[in-house]
């Protein structure tokens, strides 16, 4: 995965949402119950848990929520397994993926219980007080930063530049044609770049010069 390297140095993009282990699935919730389909669910679940995971957070998933919204992400394939060809396993996950993220943003928003003094922390068990810090403010900054971007441009930001889909498949995930992926991600770029640069500026223990 790539580092988004920010003004300042600080480099993002390669934290993971701390979650259950991929076991912890309930299988009793899956479907179909024949062994083939449960021996591909699980390569599934295998290959990919960490994938959803990190798209489920970098597309709006309430940290809270992601244990659940992974959860829900494999069932729903789960019980789509048939529709899902064989070698597009991906593509279809992340799909599912953001369908459940856009869900629990709407979730979130109807709750009103969005706070931004508590941001999602690193766990890095050899790092100093000081790299813990920064890592913090980095990821802390991050996750703000894409929260307020929309949700079609974060969509395409967070595929390319976190999970390095390039813009065929990106196209293909969202449905949508490449040049408007292109177009998307030329501006989320843009915006990305122009609201760190803000956020840098008033942080606590810098002065904005401008």
């Amino acid at each position: 995965m790539p580092h988004l390297a920010l003004t300042g140095g600080i480099a993002l993009g390669d934290s993971e949402p701390e979650i259950a282990p991929a076991s912890s699935i309930s299988a009793a919730a899956m479907r179909p119950r024949t062994a083939e389909g449960d021996a591909r669910l699980r390569r599934m679940v295998d290959s990919y848990f960490s994938l959803v995971a990190r798209v489920l957070r970098n597309a709006g998933t309430p940290e809270a929520d992601i244990d659940d919204a992974v959860q829900r992400t494999f069932i729903a394939a789960s019980n789509r397994l048939n529709d899902i060809r064989e070698g597009a396993e991906r593509s279809f996950l992340l799909r599912i993926a953001l369908n459940t993220a856009a869900h629990a943003r709407r979730s979130l928003a109807r709750r009103r219980e969005v706070n931004t003094d508590e941001w999602p922390e690193l766990v890095e068990t050899h790092a100093t007080p000081e790299q813990l810090t920064q890592q913090m403010r980095a990821r802390q900054l991050l996750d703000r930063v894409l929260s307020e971007m929309g949700a079609e441009l974060r969509t395409v930001f967070s595929l390319h530049e976190f999970e390095e889909l390039n813009t065929f498949e990106i196209a293909e995930v969202l449905a949508i044609p490449r040049g408007t992926v292109a177009s998307r991600l030329r501006r989320a770029r843009e915006e990305f770049q122009e609201r760190v640069r803000r956020l840098e500026g008033t942080s606590p223990g810098r002065k904005n010069h401008g």
